[in-house]
């Protein structure tokens, strides 16, 4: 032997191992054993997870002949290899069956739910242990010696089989799923490869791995191809098969469509929701463009037609200017008589208000500080769902049905952190190869986010109202120790918990050889292994680690880190930490301590984002940030708004004055800025241009100059506040509430326009007479010169320059065409505008929770839990009613699980990517025969529960019998076991227990009735606001589809119902029905516009019909200026699309009267006239008291008022000003009506009287102008 060389000793080492492979199992062939009988613990064995199977002793002896009890038994635990009452034949002793049940309890748990893969495990274990030919494909590799004469144990051997065997046997298995974690059973069975990479070597080689804590002894699988074991003495295993969508016998299911593909139906594409808004059969947009321009075309035709046709006008000189006739059209008479009418009326009443000027104020003052009283009870209301969602909305009433069943959504707490300083770089694994791995996966970062989420657990915050430190155990969520929750209960979800917040575990390095190759492992290695399968409970690495967290649950990889593509999860750019809270409703005090902490939380991320700034990105929030972040911006912007009231008082102060020097201020309306400006500046500018008659006295003139406005006032005021009140109809809480706000706000205006303003330029008219000063005004001042008789810049500027060049023969062409096609492009643009509201433009600009959203759309990877819930009326106790729920064998193809699971399977339409778990299926699973429902069978406590926790001869009992079929408790048994299968934790015995994953998922009835339940699935991210619409849409859709089909189980209530349930849907249901409402609404306001406008100007239906045109050009402007500008339709907009509506009638009705009213005698010349006296006055007074305000609000830090209101009020004040001002007049010069014979014969005959009083007075000089007289205008 010292002689030999190389070759000898390779010879004699394949000798030796031959010459041992003889000594274990000399005889391979059928009917022989290659073990037999128990030999006790396996010596080379500690720190396993369960208690272990004794392994067999070697004994390569004849199958033994099975005969009663153990026959009984063999044929229970292993029917496959039943061959008769007298002729079956084993390898196994009864110990070793009771043994071989017992260790694969925990593995069937998991299976049970497919029969067929269930049975076909079984199988192949059961031929491993039992065959009568176990010698023809077993070959014991390592045996121990027992010492004396007892035989050796076998702690290793190899099993042969067939690879079509192995990979038919794990193909029945690879889609059986585990409803509580929503993943499937095999990445708990595949070690370190998970469900994604998994196969059937690898699936046979964790089973037979000492590693996993669960394995008594090593075994070690060769698949064959058919033509391998020719000339070998091993005869690999071809045992029978049952394919998963296969029964065994007539009481035997297949497994379901959600555990078997082979078992799904065929399932089309479905067709996706059409979210458009329907008009009939057309969508919402086209058809809108169709209407508009088919009723402009026809307004067109009509007012054309309303021109030329002959006799209607009664024309008597080219323009449209009818000769006054001894005999009116009625409705010429009733026009007249409404002008005088209304104008009488405000004439007398502007002059009693002006001869009791003191009277008057002092009653207006006693009805606003009466008023003002209310303010004591004003209610401040922050909460979006309270502002946004209507009380009787269908998401509000779910969001109150579940909140009373199961309580509030858990509140959540997380930082996303990424360090792009860090560069990648590559780690061979010894379990998966070489593997690229981010820069932000590195030990001292995740040591360093150790450091943080252990300062976070331990955070304490004092209480004032407790009188008592706060800490994380007082309100976290504590899915498995909810009643006495300690911080090692909370639920924290990181990467961190795959090493159960041990850094010692995190630097722990040990040794590993694999397949011949010896190299170190480390917290790369079980990282790897738990991402790709957290359900383990042990690694298959040399540092035997557990994944689970240290709160009992897994942690699955989508919630530790993101940045990721596909299953490489080495390659994540981000670390996620999660901190979930109990909530609680409004009022209840922990509600407060909650929050408490929370700021605790957000301090302490504000400084490790400070002092860490070089090392990692950080990003996060907390379940209060958005309501705090708003608050504040709310606080900064204050300013900006009181600087924009400020801005437009200013302009109206010095705007609405009359100067003879930079010193001295004529008339100073101070007080007006308490009531409107825009009909003020109307009223203001008609006293200042309108001169005082010979010896008319003080009082006459204001009532005169109310007489010739008021009506036009009363027609803006009506028709606004009509407009207002009608958009109080919306759901929409905040609308309606400013809607009504604004309604009362202008019928008040105008009231206190009527009397307090007119008392108020009383007064101040007598100041003036008395030269005194306006500040001080019981201060006299030198005697003041006669005023000169000049008109202001503006109005000198319309008249000259403004007017004529707008109505130009040539302008007017230009600016039709031009504004046409402006309306066709707002048209075009209108139908292209997004619907929705992203939560970031709630927040200013330098909030820290844009960076979060940002990184959350970027890096998670998942999108929303969204529950689908079954309200009161489903009888879940039936076979038939758990049938139409679960997804499991013998349950229906169509069931609420499996529905919900074909969406899953088109995540682009249904927006769903994980099925939902369910709590029938685990209930159905932890009943059938295993560790897990189990009762005292004797003893005190006899047939009470008895925890899979507890080893006890006692409970041997099985809740339920065995039986042939899928298991399915009675009504009397549902009621008994359900309670108790909700409040069982899980564990290693038995998985299926329902208190984590359901405790709060089932809310039963005194009767043990269930009066509502849930099913958890989980969106797809979701990114945008028509992201959350679309996906509410679809869910909504889907629960409809499982509420018609479940209402047709026997028994079921027609009332109950199934919805989808996520914690935004309050927020998002309103753009469902955004666009419809809209249009009704604005619809619904521009009636009263028209109508209004023909009644007040006596029935004048052209005038009625060109306004309303007028502003819903403006209003398809703004919509479409709107889609080009990044401005989204949603409440926000559609509040001030309302606002919009009144600014328009402010715009266009003031000049639509004056040019009815007018009596010159063409419409050219009377729509110079309205634009000359009336356009000037709206310009001054609508315009330039809306732009400085509105500009200034361009400062704002909130994006929401920068965007919706400054950008959005920017563009209607503009396209209200230039329709009113530029589109208006030159309509109206063409198709305005004519002028009012009525009117045109008052006004000549006022002419002749004026004439003769100038005759006969021309002897007579009229006396001086008196002092109060004011000619100098705006």
């Amino acid at each position: 032997m010292a002689e030999a060389g190389p070759g000898g000793w390779l010879l004699w080492a394949l000798l030796l191992y031959s010459a041992r492979g003889e000594l274990y199992t000399p005889n391979h062939k059928p009917g022989y054993c290659a073990f037999y009988d128990e030999c006790g613990k396996n010596p080379e064995l500690s720190g396993s997870l369960a208690s272990l199977s004794n392994v067999s002793c070697l004994s390569n002896t004849p199958a033994r002949h099975i005969t009663g009890d153990h026959l009984t038994l063999l044929r229970r635990v292993c029917p496959r290899l039943y061959a008769g009452p007298t002729t079956t034949y084993a390898c196994c002793s009864r110990k070793q069956l009771v043994a071989l049940e017992a260790s694969m309890a925990i593995t069937k748990a998991l299976l049970t739910r497919c029969p067929a893969c269930s049975d076909n495990f079984v199988s192949l274990h059961c031929h491993n242990t039992c065959s009568p030919n176990q010698s023809a494909f077993i070959n014991v590799t390592r045996v121990v010696a027992q010492g004396g004469n007892r035989p050796r144990a076998v702690v290793a051997y190899e099993a042969f089989y067939q690879r079509s065997f192995a990979e038919e046997t794990y193909a029945s298995c690879s889609r059986v799923r585990i409803p509580a974690a929503a993943s499937l059973a095999v990445g708990a069975m595949c070690g370190v490869y998970g469900s994604a990479l998994c196969n059937a070597q690898r699936w046979l080689n964790y089973q037979g791995d000492t590693g996993n804590g669960l394995a008594p002894l090593d075994i070690t699988f060769h698949l064959w191809e058919p033509g391998q074991a020719a000339g070998s003495a091993m005869q690999p295993l071809a045992g029978s098969i049952t394919r998963c969508n296969e029964s065994q016998g007539d009481s035997a299911a297949a497994c379901s469509c959600q555990d078997c593909a082979a078992s799904c139906p065929a399932i089309a594409r479905p067709q996706a929701l059409d979210a458009a808004f329907r008009l009939g059969r057309m969508a919402a947009g086209p058809a809108l463009v169709i209407i508009l321009v088919s009723v402009l075309a026809a307004l067109a035709a009509v007012l054309t037609a309303f021109r030329v046709q002959p006799g209607l006008a009664s024309c008597g000189c080219k323009g449209g200017t009818p000769a006054p006739r001894a005999g009116l059209s009625l409705s010429s008479r009733l026009s007249l008589w409404t002008h005088n009418f209304l104008s009488q009326c405000f004439q007398a009443w502007g002059t009693w208000v002006a001869s009791w000027p003191l009277t008057v104020l002092a009653v207006s003052v006693a009805v606003v500080v009466a008023l003002a009283a209310g303010l004591a009870f004003t209610e401040l209301t922050t909460d979006p769902v309270e502002l946004w969602s209507a009380p009787n909305s269908q998401a509000r009433k779910e969001k109150a049905f579940h909140d009373q069943h199961f309580g509030p959504f858990f509140r959540t707490n997380q930082v996303i952190l990424t360090a792009p300083q860090r560069p990648s770089y590559r780690y061979d694994s010894l379990l998966l190869g070489p593997k690229n791995f981010s820069g932000v996966l590195a030990a001292d970062l995740l040591l360093e986010l150790l450091g943080l989420q252990e300062r976070l657990r331990h955070l304490q915050v004092w209480s004032p109202q407790e009188q008592r430190n706060v800490s994380l155990s007082d309100i976290c969520y504590a899915p498995l120790n909810p009643r006495n929750a300690s911080l090692y209960d909370c639920c924290i979800n990181s990467l961190l918990q795959y090493f159960q917040n041990n850094s010692t575990r995190l630097l722990l390095t040990a040794n590993q050889t694999l397949t011949g190759q010896t190299a170190q492992v480390d917290w790369r290695d079980h990282f790897l292994y738990c991402a790709n399968a957290p359900l383990t409970f042990k690694d298959g690495t040399a540092l035997a680690l557990s994944c689970m967290a240290d709160y009992g649950a897994p942690v699955f990889p989508f919630l530790a880190v993101g940045g990721y593509k596909g299953k490489d999860y080495s390659e994540a750019e981000a670390l996620i930490m999660t901190f979930s809270l109990n909530n609680y409703p409004p009022g209840d005090p922990r509600l407060a301590q909650a929050k408490l902490w929370e700021a605790g939380f957000l301090e302490e991320m504000r400084a490790f984002q400070r002092r860490t700034a070089g090392m990692f990105q950080v990003t996060f929030m907390a379940e209060r940030s958005l309501e705090d972040e708003v608050s504040r911006t709310t606080a900064q912007d204050l300013p900006i708004f009181a600087v924009s009231y400020l801005v437009i008082f200013l302009y109206i102060s010095l705007a609405l004055g009359s100067y003879t020097s930079c010193s001295r201020v004529l008339v100073v309306p101070f007080l007006v800025l308490a009531v409107g400006a825009d009909n003020i500046f109307i009223f203001v500018l008609e006293h200042q241009r309108l001169p005082r008659r010979p010896g008319e006295q003080r009082e006459a003139h204001i009532g005169r100059a109310l007489g010739s406005v008021g009506p036009s006032m009363l027609l803006c005021s009506v028709s606004e506040a009509i407009c207002f009140f009608l958009g109080a109809l919306t759901p929409m809480p905040a609308v309606r509430v400013f809607a009504l706000t604004s309604g009362v706000a202008v019928i008040l205006d105008f009231l206190l326009q009527m009397s307090a303003f007119v008392a108020l330029v009383s007064l101040d008219s007598r100041r003036q007479e008395a030269s005194r000063l306006d500040v001080c005004c019981c201060v006299s001042a030198q005697e003041l010169p006669p005023p000169s008789h000049r008109e202001g810049l503006l109005l000198s500027f319309f008249r000259k320059v403004y007017a004529p060049l707008l109505l130009h023969r040539v302008t007017r062409m230009v600016v039709l065409l031009v504004f046409l096609a402006l309306f066709g492009v707002g048209l075009y643009f209108m139908c292209h505008i997004s619907v929705g509201l992203d939560q970031e433009l709630a927040l200013p600009k330098d909030s820290y929770l844009l960076d979060y959203f940002l990184f959350l759309n970027r890096y998670f990877e998942v999108g929303a839990p969204v529950y689908f819930v079954t309200t009161g009326g489903y009888n879940f106790s039936t076979q038939m009613g758990m049938n139409a729920i679960c997804s499991s064998a013998g349950c229906q193809s169509f069931s609420l699980t499996q529905k919900i699971q074909y969406a899953t399977e088109f995540p682009e339409l249904s927006y769903l990517a994980i099925p939902a778990s369910s709590w029938v299926d685990d209930f159905i699973d932890w009943l059938t025969p295993s560790s897990c429902c189990r009762l005292y069978a004797f003893g005190p406590n006899k047939d009470n529960f008895c925890p899979s926790t507890v080893n006890s001869v006692a409970c041997l009992k099985s809740c339920v019998s065995l039986t042939l079929g899928p298991v399915r408790p009675s009504v009397e048994q549902f009621h008994k076991y359900l309670p108790w299968f909700l409040s069982d934790p899980p564990n290693i015995k038995c998985p299926k227990g329902g208190l984590a994953a359901y405790g709060n998922s089932v809310d039963l009835g005194p009767d043990g009735q269930v009066l509502a339940s849930r099913f958890m699935a989980y969106h797809k991210p979701l990114k945008t606001s028509q992201d959350y619409t679309e996906a509410l849409r679809a869910t909504r859709a889907l629960a409809a589809n499982i509420t018609a089909d479940l209402r047709k189980v026997a028994g079921t209530d027609p009332a109950f119902e199934v919805f989808p349930y996520t914690i935004t849907n309050v927020f998002y249901e309103q753009y469902l029905t955004v666009v419809p409402e809209g249009l009704f609404m604005l619809s619904l306001c521009l009636v009263p516009t028209f109508a209004v406008c023909c009644l007040l100007l006596g029935m004048d239906l052209r005038s009625g019909l060109l306004n309303l045109f007028s502003i819903v050009m403006i209003l398809v402007d703004t919509v479409g200026f709107m889609a080009l500008w990044g401005i989204s339709y949603n409440a926000v907009s559609l509040i001030n699309l309302v606002t919009a509506v009144g600014i328009s009638v402010e715009f266009v009705s003031h000049i639509t009267r004056s040019f009815a009213v007018s009596t010159k005698p063409t419409r050219l010349e009377r729509a110079k006239e309205a634009t000359i006296s009336m356009g000037s006055a709206v310009f001054a007074g609508v315009a330039m008291t809306n732009l400085p305000g509105i500009l200034v609000l361009g400062l704002a830090r909130a994006q929401l008022i920068h965007i919706f209101f400054f950008r959005l009020n920017l563009l209607i004040t503009l396209l209200g000003l230039l329709h009113g001002l530029v589109f208006l007049p030159v309509v109206l010069s063409y198709l305005g009506p004519d002028a009012n014979p009525g009117l045109v014969l008052e006004q000549q005959r006022a002419e002749e009287a004026a004439m003769a009083r100038t005759a006969s007075c021309s002897k007579h000089p009229p006396p001086g102008n008196d002092p109060g007289q004011k000619y100098v205008e705006l």
